[in-house]
């Protein structure tokens, strides 16, 4: 483990409103989709994982791990990380019809050119 993804827990509902609320201030959203129903909003109260970049050769992993009294969404590594190297886990956008693809700027060989 290398970090937790942290903020406040919302219903889906809750989250589509705040992030209009702040696209209309020009401000950069931090949210992360736990499922369906539920997402964690970093935006104005995460941590410094909220800043992990994406990449389509990630060194880390996301996962959500489920408890009694809510959700925790861990940063883990599936390799070595090499000093200085920066940190980066695979976001795993879903594709939605009618919404514009988000270009990915990662660099890797194997980069999708897209990270929806």
């Amino acid at each position: 483990m290398v970090i937790e993804y942290n903020g406040t827990v919302l219903r889906n509902e809750v989250a589509i409103r705040k992030e209009k609320v702040y696209r209309s201030q020009n401000r950069a959203v931090f949210m992360f989709r736990i499922d369906s129903e539920h997402v964690v909003d970093a935006t104005q109260s995460g941590g410094i994982a909220r800043y992990i970049n994406h990449s389509c050769a990630p060194n880390c992993v996301a996962e959500v791990v489920t408890f009694e009294r809510g959700y925790k969404i861990i940063i883990s590594c599936i390799r070595r990380v090499e000093k200085g190297e920066e940190l980066c886990f695979d976001y795993q956008f879903d594709t939605v019809e009618g919404q514009p693809k988000i270009a990915c700027h990662c660099r890797a060989p194997e980069c999708r050119k897209w990270i929806n």
